[in-house]
């Protein structure tokens, strides 16, 4: 990401704090790696929450033709969601970079997923998605060919969109086994 001179109330993104961060990273390379976690509590059904930082917990259900109770969004909406929140991201992020003013965003993101595998219907077939599209619907006060710029630089720097596209390595350890004790 490349700045201009901005205002600072351009799309109400804080890009000096962003410029120094990247600043500080280019000093120091070692503080660009970062861990981010999250932390799940199953509730009862097919509801859970998801803590992260200091937030309000985030819900997850299923919706009732799965066996939920459609209290919240399903993981794989939220995956799709988590897609199109990290490209708005970097279109906010970028276009003030760039000094463009953004007066409309939406992002519409779908995937297609054949639930024989997670239903148990095909042993060792792909739960996940078969494909993901999105679709950008952008505003801004900029002439197309920015436009067209500005849409390569956030798809090729998205860390959702990264993650999603690549083989990434995933280890689920079972921490804790407890055995609850029956009584006769």
């Amino acid at each position: 990401m490349t700045t201009t001179e901005t205002s600072p109330d351009i799309n109400t993104v804080n890009i000096e704090a962003v410029a120094g961060l990247a600043a500080k990273i280019q000093e120091s390379p070692e503080v660009a790696s970062t861990t981010w976690k999250a932390a799940v509590t199953w509730e009862q059904g097919f509801r859970s929450t998801a803590s992260i930082r200091d937030f309000a917990p985030i819900g997850s259900d299923e919706p009732a033709g799965l066996g939920g109770t459609d209290t919240a969004p399903n993981p794989v909406e939220q995956l799709l969601a988590a897609l199109g929140n990290c490209l708005a991201v970097g279109y906010a992020a970028n276009a003030t970079a760039a000094g463009v003013t953004i007066n409309d965003l939406r992002i519409e993101v779908e995937g297609d997923l054949d639930l024989h595998t997670f239903l148990g219907l095909n042993p060792g077939g792909n739960a996940g998605f078969q494909g993901i599209r999105a679709k950008v619907i952008i505003d801004a006060d900029a002439p197309a060919e920015t436009i067209e710029e500005l849409h390569r630089l956030v798809t090729g720097t998205s860390p959702v969109g990264h993650t999603l596209a690549r083989a990434v390595p995933i280890q689920v350890d079972l921490a804790e086994r407890t055995i609850s004790e029956v009584t006769a």
